[in-house]
């Protein structure tokens, strides 16, 4: 990527990436909660075949950050922001794709929503070398964005792009109704997506020079890392109470 991208790059814009992509990456309830409610939101928009419901469960997705940090872990060789970040995204994927099996399982036929192959189900299960070069588009575009604060506004748009929650809800509609094409495919096309989002975002990352900052991103996951332990504390604290 041509280094002339960065040239104009403010230190203050990439600290402040630097802090954001590691805040919204930290593994607090409410992440998952969000996690839970986005692959929800999927399950029930590809079981009624409506690419409205699936796009607006991909815009409060917050999968992207733990991706974008696992990243930024790689290229300033921080192993704890690496295994923080895997960790991050394996219990999200677990959450994402247990909550679509039981979704599909239990609330499939009460509602007599229909799981076959309607085309919102079929487009995720077709992985190929087109899906790869959308991730790798995508993964440039948020993690430029990123860096830059004015371009911001452009990361839930970039957030449709990647769609990494619908796939995650086909393997999990896969699970409910025993269809092993469907389950396999589909867990292709998510690993496609993410490990091609994970390249781009290490290969930005490193031409704009944060394989540098790795005492702003040892100093920023220790500070969020004790205050999810306060939080979690307090919160553990108040439920003893109660």
């Amino acid at each position: 990527m041509p280094t002339i991208f960065f040239r104009t790059q403010q230190e203050r814009d990439k600290d402040s990436a630097i802090e954001r992509v590691i805040s919204e990456s930290t593994p607090r309830p409410e992440f998952f909660v969000m996690v839970l409610l986005s692959v929800l939101m999927a399950t029930f928009g590809l079981l009624i075949n409506s690419a409205a419901v699936v796009i607006g469960s991909m815009l409060i997705a917050p999968i992207l950050s733990p991706v974008l940090s696992l990243s930024l872990g790689l290229v300033t060789l921080d192993i704890h922001l690496a295994l923080r970040s895997f960790y991050t995204l394996l219990k999200s994927i677990v959450m994402a794709v247990l909550a679509a099996t039981v979704v599909t399982f239990v609330f499939a036929p009460i509602a007599g929503l229909d799981w076959q192959l309607n085309s919102e189900i079929l487009s995720r299960m077709e992985p190929s070398v087109m899906y790869v070069l959308i991730a790798l588009v995508a993964g440039f575009a948020a993690s430029f964005a990123l860096l830059r604060q004015e371009l911001n506004a452009s990361l839930p748009g970039v957030a449709v792009s990647v769609a990494v929650i619908p796939p995650l809800a086909v393997v999990g509609i896969g699970f409910a109704t025993l269809h092993w094409d469907m389950l396999v495919n589909a867990s292709w096309l998510f690993m496609a997506n993410l490990v091609s989002i994970m390249f781009a975002g290490m290969l930005v990352f490193f031409f704009a020079d944060l394989h540098e900052k790795h005492a702003l991103v040892k100093k920023v996951v220790k500070r969020e890392d004790k205050e999810l332990e306060k939080e979690l504390e307090k919160a553990n604290g108040k439920n003893g109470k109660s």
